[in-house]
């Protein structure tokens, strides 16, 4: 979870943002990227692996970019430990990648030796901030509730509406069509919804032109759906509205 998410509500509360930690974790700063140390580091990383590689014919020119399949793992582990990992050579599917990677580094894990207090917890999925969040003390799970509800309200003062109850008032979709005008721009017909909804399938049209409006924009929120926010499912909520205010919050 991003810290500058406490920017919004600062004056309400003062927030120890590595309280917000569930573990210590070694991370590159984003101004680490531009450290011409780094640039030749991942220059001498990518040497290093087209001359292991080079009677194989693998070229890399990108660590992000050709590393992510496993593929060129693979044969690295194979030209250096000798090892073979029993999977497919070539991984053309997204879930056939994360699984041949899984088991690379799997057997990765296990060939560098490392101390268990010093282990790296390898990880093929980026794990969901909200979902790890929700891990978390409910007070900190709070902490970051109150801070998007200052960022709604924030961008809903215009209109002259307050978000109180962020598990309950974004459950009808309502509130959650005007934020999305508001923020990006344009005005929602009053024809295309329903403004006042009294049936669950009111709210359910209101919360799936949402998430429509949403993928239009580019906003794609993972593993949510209509009903999980009408039947006020604090994750899939939080997931949108932290969507929000990730693309929207320096504006």
């Amino acid at each position: 979870m991003e810290a500058d998410i406490f920017e919004y509500h600062k004056e309400e509360d003062t927030v120890d943002i590595k309280s917000f930690q569930e573990e210590k974790q070694k991370l590159i700063q984003p101004t680490a990227l531009k450290d011409p140390k780094l640039a030749k580091l991942k220059e001498a990383l990518v040497n290093w692996i087209n001359s292991t590689l080079k009677p194989e014919h693998i070229v890399v020119q990108s660590l992000e970019e050709d590393l992510y399949d496993g593929l060129v793992l693979h044969h690295m582990l194979s030209r250096l430990a000798g090892v073979d990992v029993p999977v497919e050579e070539m991984a053309l599917t997204s879930p056939a990648q994360i699984r041949k990677l899984g088991l690379v580094l799997e057997e990765l894990d296990q060939r560098l030796g490392l101390q268990d207090d010093s282990r790296i917890k390898w990880n093929v999925k980026r794990e969901d901030p909200i979902e790890k969040l929700l891990k978390l003390e409910a007070n900190k799970v709070n902490t970051v509730k109150k801070a998007i509800i200052y960022f709604v309200n924030q961008n809903m003062q215009t209109l002259g509406l307050q978000v109180a109850d962020m598990d309950k008032q974004f459950a009808d979709g309502v509130i959650l069509l005007l934020l999305i005008g508001q923020l990006e721009g344009f005005f929602v017909p009053l024809c295309d919804f329903n403004l006042t909804p009294v049936n669950h399938s009111e709210m359910v049209h209101n919360v799936t032109l949402a998430l429509d409006l949403l993928n239009n924009v580019g906003l794609k929120v993972s593993s949510v759906d209509p009903q999980d926010i009408v039947s006020q499912d604090v994750t899939a909520t939080l997931k949108v509205l932290y969507a929000l205010f990730k693309k929207h919050k320096g504006k």
